[in-house]
């Protein structure tokens, strides 16, 4: 006889306690494998798929799209099968951290089918899925996700949206992204194609035709501007309230918590950055990966870390002590659909501008992607903050808290600059640190900052810590 296991939302490490459902992975009735994922979360850190420790048959899913549940509350219910089953399951349920082996390809029971894999589950739990699908287990209907997946063109299963964003963007206003042409490669469905069906919807004027053209498939796409969040109209007057929750409410938090308890400092400098691009222009001539330029400025932060370690420390409040870090991991700040995340490259003082550009690559796809877990966004001793991408020279950034300190790179642009006793047009950039004054005073903050740009200035100073 078929056993039916509740599958709680598990511990999410890292301190997080709740989760918001973004997007369902199975439905009632389908066949899950162990550690299979189930459903799509985001976190105060990062979006996640989160696995089932059991296999068997789904009998009721708890909580809509985006509703917000704690750690501990009810999931979904799998019936499992008979009495050799001991319903122990894989217990590989931590978010973001990976389960065992690749989940099975899932299968949807309808009735008069058959099949060896799925005939032996469903048939024991045939009374369970019923018994469990009673009022008092409270799952949520599946009339409507049915019926889309039948009536549009689309076969019945995931419908391709370029981010969870996007689709949330959809619920919201209540669009069928079944129904709903993409105008991405094979169909993926874009923000702009939501944008104008809603558009469509009620007859709003569609936006000036100035708009930037569409970009090809192949080619490297920058980030995009942060969607807009899902917003409520208030009801004691005009404007709009947006939710602080998920990413961003993390952020707001951690911001605020920065402000409350470090007392932060900034100093700043131009440099001239000619020789340091010359330096990555023969480099990436020599032959091999191309190397870039954040990976150099985080080499450059890795060798100075290593002279001053005042600036690669945390604070310890409740000890009142200062903890200097053996390891950088290096924090840099990634611009996303979901907002600002600052992805951690482990251990980047062993890692040379080769390893650095390849770990920056994989992270920032990542990132865009949604997909870093919790241990990607987190314990970072450094960042590295390149808000010269964003066409801005300098700025103030607030530390990210643990941490002691932030380097900050503006653009870089054509300047008169006195090179050599005499007037020329050289690459210059601004570089700030923002720093934690409990740690160094201003003399360690102005030594680091005048180590970093002796650097840029002249490459090959770097020899020295090579």
């Amino acid at each position: 006889m078929a056993q039916v296991l509740e599958f709680r939302l598990p511990d999410l490490g890292e301190g997080l306690t709740e989760a918001e459902i973004v997007r369902w992975l199975v439905r009632v009735g389908d066949v899950v494998a162990v550690d299979q994922p189930v459903v799509e979360v985001e976190t105060a850190k990062a979006m996640v798929e989160v696995p089932c420790p059991y296999g068997g048959v789904v009998t009721a899913r708890f909580g809509e799209e985006g509703a917000e549940l704690p750690v501990g509350a009810p999931l979904l219910t799998v019936a499992v099968g008979g009495p050799s089953d001991d319903g122990q399951g894989s217990g590989n349920v931590l978010v973001g951290y990976g389960t065992g082996a690749p989940p099975a390809r899932r299968g949807r029971v309808r009735p008069g089918r058959t099949g060896r894999s799925v005939d032996g589950v469903a048939a024991q739990g045939a009374s369970a899925v019923a018994a469990a699908q009673a009022p008092d287990a409270a799952p949520e209907s599946q009339v409507k996700a049915e019926a889309t997946g039948t009536a549009s063109g689309r076969p019945d299963g995931p419908v391709p949206v370029i981010s969870p964003l996007v689709r949330r963007l959809a619920r919201q206003n209540g669009l069928d992204l079944r129904k709903l042409p993409g105008s991405g490669p094979d169909g993926l469905i874009l923000r702009a194609d939501v944008e104008r069906a809603l558009r469509e919807a009620t007859g709003a004027p569609a936006p000036a035709a100035s708009a930037s053209p569409p970009v090809a498939a192949a080619a490297p796409v920058p980030a995009p501007a942060p969607a807009p969040a899902p917003a409520t109209a208030t009801a004691t007057g005009p404007g709009t309230r947006i939710p602080l929750r998920g990413v961003r409410g993390a952020v707001a938090d951690k911001l605020s918590r920065s402000r409350r308890e470090i007392p932060e400092a900034t100093c700043w400098v131009d440099a001239d950055a000619t020789e340091l691009l010359n330096a990555r222009a023969a480099m990436n001539a020599a032959g091999g990966p191309k190397i870039s330029l954040l990976a150099l400025l985080a080499r450059i932060c890795t060798a100075a870390l290593a002279r001053f370690p005042e600036l690669n420390s945390t604070v310890d409040t409740e000890a009142r002590e200062i903890v200097r870090l053996d390891q950088v991991h290096l924090g840099f700040a990634a611009q996303t659909e979901r907002g600002l995340v600052v992805p951690v490259v482990r251990d980047a003082h062993t890692r040379n501008a080769e390893s650095l550009t390849a770990e920056f690559a994989r992270l920032t796809e990542a990132a865009r992607a949604g997909t870093l877990t919790p241990a990607h966004l987190t314990g970072g001793t450094f960042t590295l903050n390149n808000y010269g991408v964003f066409g801005v020279d300098g700025s103030t950034p607030i530390i990210n808290h643990p941490e002691a300190a932030m380097l900050g790179v503006g653009r870089i642009i054509p300047k008169p600059w006195v090179h050599r006793d005499e007037l020329a047009v050289r690459q210059v950039v601004q570089l700030s640190l923002t720093f934690d004054h409990r740690v160094c005073d201003g003399g360690t903050a102005g030594g680091f900052l005048r180590y970093v740009a002796d650097c840029v200035e002249r490459p090959v100073v770097l020899l020295r810590s090579l």
